[in-house]
Formats: C-alpha cells, sequence, structure tokens
C-alpha cells in the first residue's frame, strides 16, 4: 500500500504567510493608538459615574481612561498626583466632587482656560472668573440621624444643635483632611470667623465626636447604630435610603444662614495631551444631559440648569448658605491643620 504525502506548503507561500503574521500585529496596534481617547482623574464615586463615561464613549467614540479615588482618599489622592505631575501631565480633565480643591489647583497655575458656547451664560457663583474650572450638580451637607434612635421632632437641623450635650458620645464623622468633610470645616472658618469656628471644633470635642474614614462610612455607622447621628453630605443618605437603611436628614444650617452647597467641578489640565478630545468631555460634562444622568442617579445631585432645577424639585436644596468658594479654600489649609489638632 502506498502510503500518502503530508501535504507541504511551498517556499512562497510560507513568506507570504510570514509577512502578514508581522504585519497584522501592528496594523492591530496602530488602529488602538489611533482610536481617540482622553484621560480623566475623577472622584466622583465610580459607580456613579462609570455609566455617565459610557454614555460619553457611545456618542464620541472617544475612549475614557478613567482614575478613580478612595473612599478614604476622596479628591486629595487625584488631587496629589496632578501636583506630582505638573512638569508631565498625565491627566487631560479633572471632574472632581468637589471645589475646593479646584480652585486651590487653579490657583497653583495646574488647570487651563477653557470656554466654549456652554461656558457663555455659566452662573458667575459656579465658574472661575478665568474660565479654569466650571461647578455644577450639587450637593449639600446636612445631618443624618438614625430613625430607630432619633425621632424627626428631636433629630437636629442646625451646626449648633449638634454642639449640645445631649449628642455627647452619638456624633461621628468622617475626618477632614479629605473629601468634602474639610470643605465644610473651613466654611466655618469663612463663615463665623476663625475664633468662633475653633470653638465649634472645641465643642465637638467636648462631645466626643468620632472620626472616621469617609462619608459613606460615617452614614453606614448611623445606620447600624454605632452612631446616633453623623455630618455628610445629601448623596451619602440617599445612597442608605435606596439600602432601606434607617436613614433621614436635616440640611446642616449654619447658625441659620443655611447648609454648605458643594458644587462638582470640571477643568482640563494645564499641558493635557489629548486637548480636541479633553473639550469634547468638558462639553459633556457642562451639559443638560449630564446633569439630568445626575439628578436620576443614586446620588441625586440638584442640577444649576434652569430647565432640569424646574422639573426636579424634590431634589432642590433650600436656602443654600451665602459663602464665597473662594474664601473657603483659603481657609481650607488652617481649618484642616486646626481640626487635625484640636479633634485628634
Amino acid at each position: 500500500m502506498r502510503k500518502k504525502k503530508t501535504p507541504t506548503l511551498s517556499s512562497p507561500l510560507i513568506i507570504v504567510i510570514a509577512l502578514l503574521s508581522s504585519i497584522l500585529p501592528s496594523c492591530k496596534d496602530n488602529l488602538h493608538q489611533d482610536r481617540k481617547q482622553v484621560v480623566l482623574y475623577c472622584s466622583v464615586d465610580q459607580a456613579i459615574a462609570e455609566p455617565i463615561i459610557a454614555e460619553f464613549e457611545k456618542q464620541t467614540g472617544i475612549k475614557v481612561l478613567a482614575r478613580f479615588d478612595t473612599e478614604a482618599g476622596k479628591t486629595v489622592g487625584l488631587v496629589q498626583r496632578i501636583r506630582a505631575e505638573a512638569s508631565r501631565p498625565m491627566a487631560d480633565v479633572f471632574w472632581s466632587s468637589e471645589i475646593f480643591y479646584t480652585i486651590r489647583l487653579a490657583r497653583e497655575g495646574l488647570l487651563a482656560p477653557y470656554s466654549s458656547d456652554k461656558t457663555k451664560s455659566w452662573p458667575a457663583g459656579f465658574a472661575d472668573p478665568n474660565g479654569r474650572w466650571y461647578g455644577f450638580a450639587l450637593r449639600a451637607r446636612v445631618i443624618a440621624y438614625n430613625t430607630k434612635r432619633v425621632s424627626a421632632n428631636d433629630a437636629p437641623r442646625t451646626l449648633e444643635d449638634v454642639l449640645e450635650s445631649k449628642w455627647k458620645g452619638r456624633l461621628v464623622m468622617a475626618r477632614p483632611e479629605f473629601g468634602t468633610t474639610g470643605g465644610d470645616v473651613a466654611s466655618w472658618f469663612a463663615h463665623y470667623g476663625v475664633d468662633r469656628a475653633r470653638e465649634i471644633l472645641l465643642a465637638l470635642k467636648a462631645n466626643k465626636i468620632r472620626l472616621v474614614e469617609g462619608n459613606s462610612t460615617a452614614v453606614k455607622r448611623v445606620a447600624t447604630g454605632q452612631a446616633d447621628i453623623c455630618c455628610t453630605d445629601t448623596d451619602d443618605v440617599y445612597a442608605a435610603q435606596r439600602n432601606r437603611w434607617p436613614v433621614a436628614m436635616n440640611y446642616l444650617d449654619q447658625a441659620g444662614d443655611g447648609p454648605l452647597v458643594i458644587p462638582n467641578t470640571a477643568a482640563v489640565i494645564k499641558g493635557a495631551a489629548h486637548v480636541e478630545e479633553a473639550k469634547e468631555l468638558m462639553d459633556f460634562l457642562l451639559s443638560e444631559q449630564l446633569e439630568e444622568m445626575l439628578v436620576r442617579s443614586d446620588s441625586h445631585n440638584c442640577p444649576i440648569h434652569p430647565s432640569l432645577a424646574e422639573r426636579f424639585k424634590s431634589y432642590a436644596i433650600p436656602q443654600p448658605l451665602r459663602v464665597d468658594y473662594e474664601a473657603v479654600a483659603d481657609q481650607l489649609p488652617t481649618a484642616i491643620q486646626t481640626a487635625r489638632e484640636i479633634l485628634r
């Protein structure tokens, strides 16, 4: 019986296959490199931000390379990273969940001016005079309380109420070195003055306030009965209520003048590598669509676009504190250092 010959490839065919094998991966790499992309540093909760980023990618075809912050190091970690990378920026856009560190980055010359059709009529109180940042999608500082342990009538409604001795040992708050708590404490220095702000911190110390890692942790302590009240943000309470935790809130009124309102901010990093893509992302972040996505999300941020504010009145923040955000940013280092010394 004759043995069948094993088929063999001719030399020319082998050469063609080898060439294709070397060319195809490089084509794939080039296609990947040619795809438009933008690097985003984002301190908004990842679960809230990711669907929004996905929608931007879907609409524009631009790939977003996002880096998020941890709950314990909220905002500050990314701010320090932007500072460390100043000579060779890695980020193109900074989307922050607060405003005070954004202001300080602008003052340090790390943010670039930006303007577009969307920014022409931006409310002055929520825009840097030089166009280096824009504010939108508001949260407010609140007092959260456990509804099984504190009645609605007894729950504190002002910062002064929190200082009453009956709350001794029953209060928690996020560490002021990170996140919005630092801005809140700094607003006391701006609103009440340095002396009164120190008195407030000393009264909190006397009330045996406990410091925890982040606002969401503070709310969880309240929900589980490890504390009765805490100072936090609206979005953390909305998240707790979504989980059916026994938590309600009153706005953290400062001496009858209203609660501190904290906007998200968006800014282009000075020296950004992907300038055109950064502009597209900025316009998306400042759009009505973005604010509607946020107000419909679990964070329920209060929109600043008038048409949306009218439609979502249930998330309006009553009588916001009239405060100069620049003045609060001025007080931030002093406030954090003083709180650290008193509350440690």
